[in-house]
């Protein structure tokens, strides 16, 4: 994986879902895949996520979020990750199914919050 700060954030996702013993995978989109797919793509306890890592104050793209929305219209979960959230994903992910598991589908969900309005890193100088 590269050490570029997008890289940076994928290690730390990679870690996380590891931590949880998450399957997941990084799709290989060039060529014969499909455009748009997210960065990475988990499964935990059962539920599907879909996870676009960003770096900076970088934002999907039209059809990134196209195949977000598109996970979430299916009754997955899709989380845009960047620094200033990366270290929020696991406890996250295992909030939201706790929250399902237990019949809080009525409890607000964190996945808006790691999706949109993403946060914003400081600007640097």
């Amino acid at each position: 994986m590269a050490n570029t700060p997008e890289g940076k954030v994928k290690k730390a996702v990679i870690a996380q879902l590891k931590q949880l013993d998450a399957y997941y995978f990084s799709p290989m989109t060039g060529g014969y895949g499909k455009s748009g797919v997210p960065d990475i793509i988990a499964c935990y306890q059962g539920y599907f996520f879909g996870i676009e890592c960003k770096a900076g104050n970088n934002k999907p793209t039209a059809l990134q979020n196209k195949n977000l929305d598109g996970i979430e219209d299916a009754g997955g979960f899709s989380f845009v990750i960047n620094e200033a959230t990366m270290d929020k994903l696991a406890s996250t992910m295992w909030y939201e199914v706790l929250r399902l598991d237990k019949g809080l589908s009525n409890s607000p969900s964190l996945a808006k919050h790691l999706r949109a309005p993403q946060l914003e890193l400081p600007k640097e100088k």
